[in-house]
């Protein structure tokens, strides 16, 4: 049993026992703050001014739509979540939540935010949001997920649409500036999640997953984290350099993105017992951090310059 197919018969035992706090599980909130956070950055470096309510709508959709997204993947995925060790516990493999019920509330909460977003903000940031919310429950989720070590290089694009959405909802267009944020993101989720890939390989072996560790070898699978990482470093810087950010945003690329390196070179270069486990985490801790430190300087060098103005 395969799929969402799956879904209703892992939860079928736990029907009738969920708590408001299972269908926010069901929403992936460490997803969604990540979401909202990018969201926030391409709305505000978006040219023009914003109304508040326009502004306040179009985070909300996004929200919305990405914890609608996370709550499909879980209807879906509920058969391997329920193998993983990191993913048994979750609402729908645990029981807490039937897989009809999550399936309910992911396609209501997608209506929702699409509908919402391109009736009171406008058309292409509702159009966007709706590719965005089919290309990581079809694309990635019924499709890579399961066929192609590949995966997370193609189906990371779904997690760096959201900055891409919220300009063309503050502007009403899509220019470079927003597609180097979506690229900073899209090329920053291959090294994140091999990294995490590498300490859970028997978790997806298990689940039957096609992981890079699990098809290629965790020999393979450091040098694509590191090649990837050695791409992203001055892709992530470039905004400076063309004249999209300040010389704040230029000093942190350069130094965050060094670490990056430094990390992604110790996980390439230490491959046995412990202390290779250790570097793997290293990595995948600092790589949140260096995300967020790109966008958190991007947003206050925003922020002050409108203060300036």
């Amino acid at each position: 049993m395969a799929g969402g197919a799956a879904s209703a018969g892992v939860a079928a035992a736990g029907e009738g026992l969920a708590a408001p706090r299972d269908y926010f599980e069901l929403l992936k909130p460490r997803v969604m703050s990540l979401v909202i956070f990018t969201a926030l950055v391409g709305l505000v470096r978006a040219p023009g001014d914003v109304h508040p309510v326009i502004a306040f709508t179009a985070l909300l959709c996004i929200a919305v739509g990405a914890g609608a997204s996370g709550a499909l993947n879980m209807w879906w995925d509920a058969d391997i979540d329920a193998v993983m060790t990191r993913t048994r516990g979750r609402p729908v493999p645990s029981g807490r939540v039937t897989g009809h019920e999550a399936l309910a509330f992911g396609l209501t909460l997608s209506a929702f935010s699409v509908v919402v977003l391109g009736l009171l903000v406008n058309a292409l940031a509702g159009a966007l949001l709706a590719f965005t919310i089919f290309f990581y429950v079809v694309i990635y989720t019924m499709w890579l997920k399961r066929s192609t070590s590949q995966n997370i290089v193609i189906g990371g694009a779904a997690g760096a649409f959201p900055p891409l959405v919220a300009w063309a909802a503050a502007s009403g267009t899509v220019s470079l500036e927003p597609v180097l944020l979506f690229a900073i993101i899209f090329f920053w989720t291959p090294p994140h999640f091999w990294a995490l890939a590498l300490y859970r390989a028997d978790d997806y072996a298990r689940a039957g997953v096609p992981m890079l560790p699990v098809t290629a070898g965790p020999d393979e699978t450091r040098l694509q984290i590191l090649l990837y990482t050695l791409f992203l470093v001055p892709l992530a810087a470039s905004p400076a350099f063309l004249g999209y950010a300040g010389l704040a945003y230029g000093a942190v690329s350069v130094l965050a993105g060094a670490w990056m390196i430094v990390l992604a070179v110790r996980v390439f270069r230490v491959r046995q017992g412990e202390a290779a486990v250790k570097a793997a985490k290293g990595l995948f801790g600092f790589s949140i951090v260096y995300l967020f430190a790109l966008f958190a300087t991007l947003l206050g060098e925003a922020v002050i310059g409108g203060l300036l103005r």
